[in-house]
């Protein structure tokens, strides 16, 4: 059973469905999975938990 985790900053629902809808596709088409055995996690992360480079994520919009 494929799992698939995504870490992403906040995204609206729809945009979700439709990204969790296509990883599912992908994998039955090239697995010849059934696609009710597909999983996908969406772990979403603010930008207080966060940092690129050093810098927290709520500190990089200001330091610009």
């Amino acid at each position: 059973m494929p799992i698939v985790t995504i870490q992403q900053f906040p995204r609206d629902l729809a945009q979700k469905r439709e990204l969790a809808k296509r990883i599912t596709d992908a994998f039955s088409d090239v697995y010849g999975t059934d696609p009710a055995s597909v999983q996908v996690f969406f772990q979403e992360v603010t930008q207080e938990n966060w940092s690129k480079g050093g810098q927290m994520g709520v500190d990089r919009d200001t330091a610009q």
